[in-house]
């Protein structure tokens, strides 16, 4: 069974406008209990320094980190890899997934520069086409049709929409 741990979306202004943390279960080793009770965050231009427990890949960590330090080393890290990938492989070679021995982290980046990323266990097949799928059938349906919705979200204003946090569980627990 595939575990998702994270979703974050980043906008072309690298803000972190939306990020959804899947809490599970510590486990022993030969165990496999997981919990299905979501934590999520959407960024706020007041702050966001929330705490949030220790998840997934981020449980070998001493400290705990906020929300907001997650999602900066998280795009740091697509950042990063995206430059790298594109300095070897060429302009044409495209960044799409990296796994370590606790996750593996999928990537899609839109035409208008919005990043996508989940973080899943390391045994789950490649993402790319789910992350593009979430993209079209939900970003663009409840967060880019809405006229509610700002265009553009100025110091890390976050995606504040009911209808697309709902979508977005049913939609990562039927993948599951």
């Amino acid at each position: 069974m595939m575990v998702v741990y994270s979703f974050y979306i980043f906008d072309r202004h690298t803000e972190c406008i939306y990020s959804r943390l899947w809490a599970r279960q510590d486990r022993p080793i030969s165990g496999s209990g997981t919990s299905n009770r979501p934590i999520s965050t959407s960024s706020t231009a007041s702050g966001g320094n929330t705490l949030v427990p220790d998840l997934g890949p981020a449980r070998a960590r001493p400290a705990r980190l906020s929300a907001q330090d997650d999602a900066k080393l998280i795009f740091g890290t697509i950042f990063s890899l995206r430059n790298m990938v594109r300095k070897l492989g060429g302009p044409d070679d495209s960044f799409i997934s990296f796994r370590t021995g606790q996750y593996k982290l999928h990537y899609y980046e839109t035409p208008t520069s919005i990043k996508f990323v989940m973080l899943t266990d390391t045994q789950t097949l490649n993402m790319r086409n789910v992350l593009h799928q979430i993209y079209v059938n939900l970003y663009v349906e409840f967060v880019v049709k809405n006229p509610l919705s700002p265009v553009e979200h100025p110091g890390g204003e976050g995606v504040a929409n009911e209808l697309f946090e709902l979508a977005l569980d049913q939609f990562v627990k039927g993948v599951l």
